[in-house]
């Protein structure tokens, strides 16, 4: 196991939580169109971190996009196992080809 398949079984055990109780489980509560809002936030900030070219902002901005990223596909019953095995299959292909097959 690796530390984002742990952390997304976390985050799988507070679907169902007290949202007084975590921050995550509110997200859960508010449903997907709260969780997507606030991936796309997280996305923006680091953009934002990016260009500042903040070394520490960065990896703080990355972490929170991991997260609700995570939290985004547990909503969806996607494991982050599924991203990993798509990422392998893509291993050794173009780019170019890659995005090519997709349209077919």
């Amino acid at each position: 196991m690796n530390y984002l398949t742990d952390l997304q079984k976390i985050i799988q055990s507070k679907k169902n939580g007290d949202p007084n109780q975590s921050y995550t489980a509110q997200l859960f509560f508010k449903g997907l169109e709260e969780i997507q809002k606030k991936f796309g936030e997280e996305a923006i900030e680091l953009i934002i971190a990016s260009a500042s070219k903040n070394k520490t902002q960065i990896i703080y901005e990355s972490a929170d996009v991991l997260f609700h990223l995570l939290v985004l596909l547990t909503e969806n019953n996607i494991s982050i196992e599924e991203i990993i095995d798509e990422l392998k299959k893509r291993s050794g292909v173009s780019g170019l080809e890659e995005k090519s097959n997709r349209k077919k």
